[in-house]
């Protein structure tokens, strides 16, 4: 990214530039994408194609104004803070299922971010609803965020596992990857029946006093803890929430019975 594309991304975050690429810089920077880009998986289900390049993820948040999941997010925000100075490493992991079952391999990219102040970070913008500010790589004790609980847990072969507020998230593989090795994870949760991300709608956003989430029709908005349900009637209703609530334009309802299937 050159600084006129740095800049432009820090104003679609409304994010000022960092001095230095520091350990506060970092949880700003975290929190500022988490409050300005949403997490959806809209293109599953407009028949959009995912390319994972930095480039064409960095058009995608900040050109045309969307947001994405984690290889889209955490893709995306990786070139922010490479242009900004952090140290960034891209790792893969596996997301646990509602049984306990880690997902398959590249189910997930996640970030490992150093700072110049020697901090060494776990950075997640791709996860939905997660820890709002960087969780300490090293730490192994609980970690209180705005979002929850965390605790990073070592297992096996060097791998650490998430967890928050007691329940397991997903399971880091800690050795650094490129962004093209989630090619085939990418192409399994656009396409495969049996991925989550084919059989449902998602958009959803943190907001200062809680978050916003469109499922389908059915909006939910969580103010200071209680939750507030809409069931959206039209699609010029449920257009009209993506522009109002994550400012983004579309021409059409998205449908999950449009989703592609793998042969």
């Amino acid at each position: 990214m050159n600084t006129e594309q740095t800049d432009a991304y820090l104003r679609r975050i409304g994010a000022a530039r960092p001095a230095a690429p520091t350990d506060q810089a970092l949880r700003e920077l975290h929190l500022a994408h988490l409050r300005a880009i949403p997490f959806e998986n809209l293109s599953v289900h407009l028949g959009e194609e995912i390319e994972l390049t930095a480039e064409a993820l960095v058009a995608k948040v900040v050109d045309a104004r969307r947001g994405g999941f984690c290889y889209e997010l955490n893709g995306a925000f990786a070139a922010l803070l490479t242009a900004l100075g952090f140290d960034v490493t891209l790792m893969q992991a596996r997301v646990y299922d509602d049984t306990g079952r880690p997902g398959i391999p590249y189910d997930h990219l996640a970030l490992r971010v150093g700072t110049r102040d020697g901090g060494d970070w776990l950075a997640d913008v791709g996860f939905g609803a997660h820890s709002h500010l960087p969780l300490a790589f090293g730490e192994r004790g609980e970690q209180a965020d705005p979002g929850g609980t965390f605790r990073l847990v070592t297992a096996a072969a060097g791998d650490l596992e998430v967890v928050m507020d007691g329940r397991r998230q997903y399971l880091i593989d800690p050795r650094p990857r490129e962004l093209a090795d989630f090619t085939a994870g990418a192409w399994y949760h656009r396409t495969c029946p049996d991925s989550h991300f084919t059989r449902s709608l998602v958009c959803s956003i943190i907001t200062d006093d809680g978050r916003v989430t469109l499922s389908g029709r059915t909006l939910t908005t969580t103010v200071d803890g209680e939750r507030h349900v809409t069931e959206l009637a039209t699609e010029t209703e449920v257009l009209a929430a993506y522009e109002r609530h994550f400012g983004i334009r579309l021409e059409r309802e998205p449908s999950v019975g449009s989703v592609r299937k793998t042969g």
